[in-house]
């Protein structure tokens, strides 16, 4: 059995925590886990995250710009999501994915949606997750976390509240329109209440 679980969600959300908490109980639980980032996990594209991310490219396209992540993100899909998938009891946490480039380059910047998963499909061949659990938090806590956490403040995060608000907004219709797949978790709550409810969820997967 193979897992392919992909979290999205603001920065601040509590994304990185979350994968961190659930990697060491499915690692304890004897399953292979490998975790990766989006933008990055390899060094293609890591040094595509350097770029995309970086404050002095503001005049960057927006049309460039997903590109450039779907770039990074078919590098992680050919080089490490899909050699792992392929072994038994592997399992992947990856810290965003395609639904990322739907909600910040299709809904927040306003590129045509069909084109945007004609990309997406192109860049992942067509892999999609098991489960996507949404950290779901106001715009205004997740900015106020993320400047209250010290870490990098990208070119992403340095775009007006209205555009987050649009992500957010994306991300709320996603969630609606498969919720199959979604799962909507409360992101303001403490650490240990979120980490529950994605046990909850995993541990039925996995059995």
């Amino acid at each position: 059995m193979s897992l392919f679980i992909t979290f999205e969600g603001p920065d601040g959300s509590g994304k990185s925590t979350q994968i961190k908490l659930l990697s060491e109980a499915l690692t304890a639980a004897g399953y292979d886990v490998l975790t990766v980032r989006e933008p990055g996990g390899t060094a293609i594209s890591e040094q595509i995250r350097d770029v995309v991310h970086s404050l002095r490219n503001r005049e960057m396209s927006d049309r460039a710009e997903c590109l450039l992540y779907n770039a990074a993100r078919a590098q992680l899909v050919d080089q490490l999501i899909v050699p792992h998938l392929r072994q038994r009891s592997s399992i992947v946490l990856s810290d965003r994915y395609a639904d990322s480039t739907l909600a910040y380059q299709g809904y927040g910047r306003g590129l045509d949606l069909s084109a945007v998963r004609s990309v997406i499909a192109f860049a992942t061949n067509n892999l999609k997750p098991d489960v996507t659990f949404y950290l779901d938090l106001a715009v205004e806590e997740g900015i106020e976390r993320r400047k209250r956490g010290g870490g990098e403040w990208n070119r992403l995060d340095d775009q007006t509240l209205e555009f987050h608000r649009r992500v957010r907004a994306g991300y709320l219709q996603m969630v609606q329109e498969d919720p199959q797949r979604w799962v909507c978790i409360d992101g303001a709550r403490a650490v240990e209440v979120v980490q529950a409810d994605i046990w909850k969820v995993v541990s039925r997967l996995v059995g």
